[in-house]
């Protein structure tokens, strides 16, 4: 008999762990890669983005969708300033950037994670790596280890198994199907956070690896001033991946490259007629880049330019795309285990004693902090409240 197992080694698991261990519950976490937290490195290999911290109305309003009351809980439980609190308490200063976003001062996630683990090691937690879960036998959980088929008879059990994106670092959504041969529904799977495909002309060959800054990008009534990256595949980066809820609904994209002109001001900034050609006049009139030019050239109508429609179309350039990037290269992906299969304390209906967290859950949201949080939060909500079940 175990006492508390966690399955799965990111934020969700671990803070499920710490939960638990802080309760008095031993607790084991088995991982099925062969280190914990490999996701959660790769994600601050480019700065760890904890957290936004806004007032916490603007906050809930970022996740997409009708949030679960559940999930407004958790997140009420563990915001923003109480990310930013427990971060410090991991002895890893921290700072507000100029979009409100909350970084670890030394911009990495290395730091963070061996503090954490070091605080749950000496707090007792017993780990495996290179375990995965392959189902259940009766009331007990069966894995694949090194040695062999081992199975735990845990007295309750937190799954922190993510979603299907990034399958190298552990989250390939395999759990889908255990869950659904034994009867548990799933929302299916949807990238999140992903870039676009898109069959680029030859002349854009050279742009590729810019950024196209100071744009607005639009999907149904999504709205995105982020930057976006001309890549050999497509379009990358925090512009695109925002709208990706609408994108996946099929909602047409455009792209304000003047997004801080109204049509009129724009039309007083362009000459009535087009004395020279149409790139020389937006880099002379406009300072734009040769990348904007290049994909204002890539998208405009085909055939003969006409001059007066120029203004409506810098405003909504329609962007062609051949629809989101694979799954697996999304950074989060929608779809999961859904809250009408939890209770309250996200416990699964159908089977007492067994919590779920993270990724897993059927939830959406943008990059700029609100993933992480959401799977911190979604872990303590989960650990604290399977620490008071079925207690030895």
């Amino acid at each position: 008999m175990t006492d508390a197992l966690v399955i799965g080694g990111g934020p969700a698991g671990l803070m499920a762990a710490d939960a638990l261990l802080t309760a008095g519950r031993a607790v084991t976490l088995v991982e099925a890669k062969p280190s914990i937290g490999r996701k959660f490195l790769m994600a601050g290999k480019s700065g760890l983005n904890l957290t936004k911290t806004q007032p916490f109305g603007p906050f809930l309003s970022a996740y997409t969708g009708d949030m679960h009351p559940t999930l407004k809980l958790a997140l009420h439980a563990f915001g923003p300033d109480e990310v930013q609190a427990w971060a410090e308490g991991l002895g890893q200063a921290t700072f507000t950037g100029s979009t409100g976003r909350l970084f670890p001062k030394v911009m990495k996630a290395s730091p963070l994670l061996r503090a954490w683990l070091a605080r749950l090691n000496n707090r007792g937690l017993t780990s495996h790596t290179r375990w995965r879960w392959t189902g259940w036998d009766h009331n007990a959980w069966v894995f694949e280890t090194p040695e062999g088929t081992r199975a735990l008879t845990p007295r309750v059990t937190v799954l922190a198994l993510g979603g299907a994106s990034w399958a190298r670092l552990g989250s390939d959504g395999a759990w889908a199907d255990l869950f659904a041969a034994n009867g548990i529904a799933v929302a299916p799977f949807q990238p999140s956070n992903v870039g676009l495909l898109v069959d680029w002309s030859d002349h854009m060959v050279a742009h590729f690896g810019k950024a196209l800054k100071a744009v607005a990008w639009h999907a149904g009534d999504q709205v995105s001033r982020g930057e976006a990256t001309i890549s050999k595949h497509g379009l990358e980066g925090g512009g695109v991946y925002t709208l990706s809820p609408a994108l996946r609904d099929g909602a047409p994209l455009t792209v304000d490259l003047v997004p801080d002109l109204t049509v009129d001001r724009l039309r007083g900034k362009l000459p009535d007629t087009p004395k020279a050609g149409v790139g020389k006049i937006l880099r002379n009139a406009l300072r734009f880049t040769p990348e904007k030019i290049a994909l204002f050239n890539e998208f405009r109508p085909t055939g003969p330019l006409v001059w007066d429609d120029v203004p409506g179309l810098l405003k909504a350039l329609p962007v062609h795309h051949a629809g989101l990037r694979p799954m697996d290269e999304a950074i989060s992906t929608a779809g999961g285990v859904p809250f009408a299969a939890l209770d309250e304390t996200l416990m699964l209906k159908d089977r007492p004693g067994t919590f779920c967290a993270g990724e897993m859950l059927d939830w959406d949201a943008p990059t700029g902090g609100y993933l992480l949080t959401a799977c911190f939060a979604t872990g303590l909500w989960a650990g604290r409240h399977a620490a008071e079940f079925n207690r030895p």
